[in-house]
């Protein structure tokens, strides 16, 4: 039986930026990623993000991978009554030259993946899918679906998304929501550019986001209704095109679709524990909720982060780590990320409801929010800071 520091269950983009970050340190491990379907899915990193990867070495240059987003723009597309006003923002009054970058996820993984390969230590990867976890005295043992290798670990990381096994496995408690909307994403283009600028058209169902990217490309993100989006999805072509523009109030011009379009169905996931007992959680396993003010990735790069500062505290590089160190590393871990999870999740879970509440004072706390943040400099700062994740 191969035994290890750390196995990781996951072979997203968390699972796979830990993976080779681990691999630097000289801990030996072993991560089971499954051969994933493309991700046609698009994130919008936070300069506070982009920043980790690059003095990481995952992403050392990310002009060369993002698009850079330096405005963010929100249109009131509502037909209420009460309406709000449209908002710009500029990245310049949050004192960075962006906000972050726009980063095709098909392109960070293997960005993070050939990372990986770069550093000298031990990694087992194993393109199988779990079949079995146990507890054991000395750490957990995992046993793949083929029941054809089995491996032993001192400290277990579920990177293994919304539906988590580890999550599952050893009972993390949490709470779920879902929602009567999804998400639809496709990329096309408009006959005028949108430049450097996000725009958000606001509708009583969700938004209607435009994330542009390279060569005056645009990442569509749009929360709807099932029924509605399942009835977009079965349009032409052409009829799509005609759609896009009608949501986007004419302001481009034509539109043109680029790839295919895709449905996801959207839920929140709330945890204030992430860690305990040699088990911790990133990503998806750990959080989970609509793609709305760009926090999901950010929220799971950080957990990758957090877990590295707990590891390094507790165990020194190229040193294995023990089953007493597994313990403190996800105690510490737990600390680390549970007010962010907190802070975080009710940003995102306010913003969200706030848009969708037909109810008349939530409407109007809304509008006098946006009016707000349109009018008052300190408190557009703070929601600078906060959706930067700072």
């Amino acid at each position: 039986m191969a035994e290890y520091d750390i196995a990781i269950v996951g072979g997203g983009l968390t699972g796979a930026a830990l993976a080779g970050l681990l691999k630097a340190r000289g801990k030996s491990v072993v991560h089971f990623a499954p051969v994933m379907e493309k991700d046609f899915r698009t994130s919008a990193l936070m300069m506070p993000t982009v920043e980790f990867l690059q003095d990481s070495g995952l992403c050392p240059d990310p002009d060369a991978l993002g698009y850079p987003l330096r405005q963010i723009r929100i249109i009131d597309a509502t037909n209420r009554l009460l309406r709000g006003p449209e908002a710009l923002f500029d990245s310049r009054e949050a004192g960075h030259e962006q906000f972050g970058y726009n980063f095709p996820n098909a392109d960070l993984l293997p960005r993070f993946q050939a990372f990986a390969d770069d550093q000298s230590g031990e990694i087992t990867k194993v393109e199988a899918r779990v079949g079995l976890i146990d507890r054991q005295e000395d750490g957990v043992f995992v046993i793949t679906d083929a029941h054809q290798n089995e491996h032993r670990a001192r400290l277990l990381v579920g990177a293994d998304g919304k539906k988590s096994m580890v999550r599952q496995q050893f009972s993390f408690e949490f709470d779920e929501e879902q929602f009567a909307q999804s998400a639809l994403v496709c990329d096309f283009e408009f006959e005028r550019s949108i430049g450097d600028c996000s725009i958000e058209f606001h509708y009583e169902n969700g938004p209607f986001t435009l994330v542009p990217a390279h060569n005056n490309k645009i990442n569509l993100v749009w929360l709807d209704q099932h029924k509605v989006l399942n009835e977009a999805l079965a349009l032409s072509d052409e009829k799509f095109e005609k759609l896009l523009e009608d949501k986007a109030n004419h302001l481009f011009g034509h539109a043109k679709l680029l790839t295919k379009r895709f449905v996801f169905p959207l839920s929140n996931l709330h945890m204030r524990f992430a860690g305990k007992d040699g088990v911790v959680l990133v990503g998806e396993a750990a959080h989970a909720f609509p793609p709305i003010g760009a926090q999901g990735l950010n929220l799971g790069l950080r957990d990758v982060e957090s877990l590295i500062e707990a590891i390094d505290e507790v165990s020194p590089q190229n040193q294995p780590l023990t089953r007493a160190d597994a313990d403190r590393v996800s105690a510490i871990y737990a600390a680390k990320r549970t007010p962010d999870l907190i802070k975080t999740g009710g940003f995102v879970d306010g913003l969200f409801k706030s848009l969708l509440s037909d109810f008349l004072p939530a409407q109007l706390l809304r509008l006098s929010g946006l009016w707000a943040l349109k009018s008052v400099s300190p408190l557009r700062k703070l929601a600078f800071k906060i959706g930067m994740g700072r």
